[in-house]
């Protein structure tokens, strides 16, 4: 027996755009108050979500493998991944450096491509879990995400500042880059898309 009703078990709609409450006649009603379209979830939520986070899996990877930027001295050149950059910043006894592209660029943008990937699991598979903890988790998922793109912005004033002919350069890794970036505003895209009313509608039957 549920202990509580829900606003869609009384037949009340949350406009996305305003937040007003309204009636709900029809699947597609239009807000009275801005003239948004009213859903009672997002539409296809699910398979957005589903095909946004395969498509981050699958970019990185390359994200990772590829050298994401080259310093050259003195004509030689020394390609480094993300990973290589990190252990090299190690060396280079900047450990307090290391460490914040460890977790922007390695850590944050994984844990946020298997934070979703639960989520999306609990809804298809209806695991009976603690909401309020997994809304959390998505909120928190959704928030840190946009500090992945450090690694690219460090990259970006690396090439900028670094430009001494032959003596010292530093060069972007294009395809790395791309890759990267492209992971973390897919994962960003992702959490927009995903309506964590669903991880509620498991637990409460709907």
């Amino acid at each position: 027996m549920k202990k509580n009703n829900t606003a869609l078990e009384q037949g009340l709609i949350s406009c996305h755009d305003c937040g007003k409450l309204a009636q709900k006649t029809i699947e597609l009603a239009v807000c009275s108050r801005c003239g948004g379209t009213l859903h009672s979830r997002l539409p296809h939520s699910f398979q957005r979500t589903f095909a946004l986070l395969v498509s981050g899996f699958a970019l990185y990877i390359p994200a990772n493998l590829f050298p994401i930027m080259t310093v050259t001295k003195l004509g030689v050149g020394e390609p480094h991944t993300i990973l290589g950059g990190i252990v090299a910043l190690i060396y280079g006894d900047m450990l307090p450096i290391a460490m914040l592209v460890l977790v922007a660029s390695i850590l944050v943008p994984l844990l946020k491509l298997l934070g979703l990937s639960l989520l999306l699991l609990c809804v298809h598979y209806r695991w009976q879990v603690n909401a309020k903890i997994w809304t959390r988790m998505y909120r928190i998922i959704s928030f840190v995400g946009r500090w992945s793109m450090l690694d690219i912005f460090m990259i970006s004033i690396l090439v900028s500042l670094v430009q001494l002919g032959s003596v010292a350069q530093v060069i972007a890794g294009s395809a790395a880059a791309t890759s990267f970036a492209s992971v973390v505003i897919l994962t960003m895209f992702a959490a927009k898309s995903f309506d964590p009313r669903l991880i509620w509608d498991v637990q409460n039957n709907i």
